[in-house]
Order: structure tokens, then C-alpha cells, then sequence
């Protein structure tokens, strides 16, 4: 049996009366930027995050990199990520002048350990960017009470966590701000690229909306060097729509990700590990192999995908060369990188998709 990694034409034909009606509905308003849909849409999610505010920028490296210029991070500034990780997080930091501090990840949960976090913390130390890594918390306490001994700021990457939940609340307000995209691949993913910030500060909102939109609170007056972030109303329509659905999708997800626990659970592979504290909404489904290579070349005679997330750590990145990181400079993050698979997951994988993979994963290793 063929099966796709993800099936992202699935929420369309699900929704479909719904997404061209919402279309539709921008299309026939004739305004195109900003505007009633993007308000509403920005209520909507902050309500579903537990926020009092919701800001819509352009995607989610903006999401991330406005957030950290709302929070003061500037050139001469630390900000300490996570060593394994989409490059963006790293990227966002860079485009503010400041400097990205790599920290190790915990090796069950590949998550930022947050004890490790206060042994690179210097003067010029200035925010934390936990990374909600494949959909599944990281460990907000810890890190927050660290921020909150050095008057440190919180930005949390909930990019891939849209409606996971850390000790019974849902990500959305924990730290000062949270960073979303809504790349169509997200768990709540538009027709397009997209992003938000969710605070409970006035001030981090006021700041982001300033920010987004040239600097500008009205036509014509610009208080800062602001930039061209804003979310696209069509965006925010179907986004409206499709957050309606994201709880019974994530439910779907966590039914897929349970039958590869139950059945994988005897193999020679690493099963991710969830603390009794996390709700994840499995973005992600990520086993590791140390016969990673094997493994995906079974599963791809079967035409079944898979894909790698990711391949290449940011300190061994060309983009990064400048750094000076070398390799070895991070080896719970390498090793990461050098084993982890990712299995199809989403909302609409069948049962019998599910067993082809589960046949395959077990063939492949036993």
C-alpha cells in the first residue's frame, strides 16, 4: 500500500463547503489586508490558547523574530536555543543582531533540558527559546523559574504544538510570548505561510502589531523601522475555519501515534518518550534507528514515506560556519539528527495505512 508522509489536500476536501465559503467571503469583501477576518481570527486563537492576546504576522520565522524585538533582544545579546532544531529558531535570533547559545536536548524527549540551560548563562544573556519540539512540551517550569532568577525573557517556538498542553493548560501563554506558524504542514495549517504571536502582555502585542506593519499605528506615521508582517486575510478565514476542527484532528493523531506505541514498542528502536505532564498533539511522530539509512530504505520499496527532522543540526550548518562549532561540539544533538525517522502521521491516516507502516517498520527490524 502507498502512504503519503501527510495528506494536506485531506482538511481541504473535509472542509471543503466551509474553506470556499470563508474564501469566498474575503474575495467578495474587497479588503485584502489586515481587517475584520485577521481580527477575528487573532480573537478566536487567543481565546483556544488560554491568551489575552493574539497577534497575525506573515509566518513563522517572523512570529519569532518579531517576538524577540518586542522582548528587547538586540545586537550584543545571548539568547539560548535549543542545539537540535529547525533552523529557524536559530535564524530568528541572528536577524536581530543577537547571538544564538546552543543547549543540549534531554535524550528521551529531545526537547531543551532545562538542566543544562543556567550553566551557559553569561551577562549578555537576554531570552530562552524553548522549542515545543514534534508537538510535545518542553519542560516549562524549570525554564521559567531559571528566566525568572536571572530577568531573563521566555519566547516559546509552538510551531509544531498547536493545542498540546504542558501540566493541563495549553501552550499559549506559559513564557512572555509564544511564536506560531502556520506553514500548511502545521497542525492548524493555512493554504499558504502565516504566523502569530500569543502573549498575555499588552505591551508584546502593541509592540508586534507595531512592529508587523511598518512600524506604523496609523496611515502615514511610523514610530519605528518596522517591517511587512502581516497575516493574509484569506489565511486568517481558513484558519478560522480549520481551528473549529484542530481538537478532533489532533485527536486523530494521538489515535495514530498510540497504535505505533503499542505496536513498535518490542523492536530495536528509541519510541518517543512522553512525561506524564505533556500532552503532546504529535506534529511529528519521530523514532530513532541506528539504522536509520536501512530502515527508510525498506519502508520507501514499500511506498510508504518518511522524512527526517532534520538531517543537519544548525551549528553544522554552512550558515552557521561562522560560530566556529565544530563537529562533536554537541553530541546529544548530533546524535539526534544522525538517527531520528519520521513516521507518517495526521488526521487523515487510515487504519490499514497505519498497519502497512507498522508491517513495514516491523519487517524492516525484526
Amino acid at each position: 500500500m502507498k502512504v503519503s508522509f501527510l495528506d494536506l489536500r485531506g482538511p481541504y476536501l473535509e472542509l471543503k463547503d466551509e474553506i470556499d465559503q470563508a474564501i469566498h467571503r474575503v474575495v467578495n469583501s474587497g479588503w485584502y489586508i489586515l481587517g475584520e477576518e485577521v481580527d477575528a481570527f487573532e480573537d478566536l486563537y487567543a481565546k483556544y490558547c488560554g491568551a489575552a492576546h493574539c497577534v497575525g504576522v506573515a509566518n513563522g520565522l517572523d512570529a519569532l523574530h518579531l517576538g524577540l524585538l518586542a522582548l528587547g533582544v538586540g545586537p550584543g545579546d545571548e539568547v539560548i536555543v535549543p542545539s537540535n532544531t529547525y533552523i529557524a529558531t536559530w535564524l530568528a535570533v541572528s536577524h536581530t543582531g543577537a547571538v544564538p547559545v546552543p543547549s543540549e536536548p534531554d535524550r528521551g524527549t529531545c526537547n531543551i533540558n532545562p538542566v543544562d540551560i543556567e550553566s551557559i548563562i553569561t551577562s549578555r544573556t537576554k531570552a530562552i527559546i524553548p522549542v515545543h519540539l514534534y508537538g510535545q512540551p518542553a519542560d516549562l517550569d524549570p525554564i521559567l523559574e531559571v528566566a525568572r532568577r536571572y530577568g531573563l525573557k521566555v519566547l516559546e517556538d509552538g510551531a509544531q504544538a498547536h493545542g498540546a498542553r504542558y501540566r493541563g493548560k495549553r501552550i499559549g501563554a506559559h513564557g512572555d510570548a509564544v511564536a506560531w506558524s502556520f506553514y500548511p504542514s502545521k497542525n492548524l495549517g493555512a493554504l499558504g505561510d502565516g504566523g502569530a504571536i500569543t502573549t498575555n502582555s499588552s505591551e508584546i502585542a502593541a509592540a508586534v502589531r507595531l512592529l508587523r506593519n511598518y512600524g506604523s499605528r496609523k496611515k502615514d506615521g511610523n514610530e519605528v523601522k518596522g517591517f511587512n508582517s502581516r497575516l493574509d486575510p484569506l489565511q486568517a478565514a481558513v484558519l478560522s475555519v480549520k481551528l473549529k476542527h484542530l481538537d478532533e484532528w489532533n485527536s486523530r493523531r494521538r489515535y495514530v501515534a498510540r497504535q505505533y506505541l503499542q505496536k513498535l514498542v518490542d523492536l530495536d528502536l528509541l519510541l518517543p518518550n512522553v512525561p506524564e505532564w505533556a500532552e503532546p498533539v504529535w506534529h511529528l511522530f519521530v523514532v530513532r534507528s541506528r539504522t536509520r539509512d536501512e530502515l527508510r530504505a525498506v519502508l520507501n520499496a514499500r511506498e510508504i514515506a518518511t522524512m527526517i527532522h532534520y538531517p543537519v543540526p544548525p551549528h553544522l550548518q554552512p550558515a552557521y560556519a561562522d560560530l566556529g562549532f565544530v563537529r562533536g561540539a554537541f553530541p546529544i544533538s548530533e546524535e539526534v539528527h544522525e538517527t531520528v525517522v519520521s513516521l507518517p502521521i495526521g488526521p487523515h491516516v487510515t487504519d490499514s495505512e497505519v498497519e502497512a507502516v507498522v508491517n513495514a517498520v516491523r519487517d524492516a527490524c525484526l
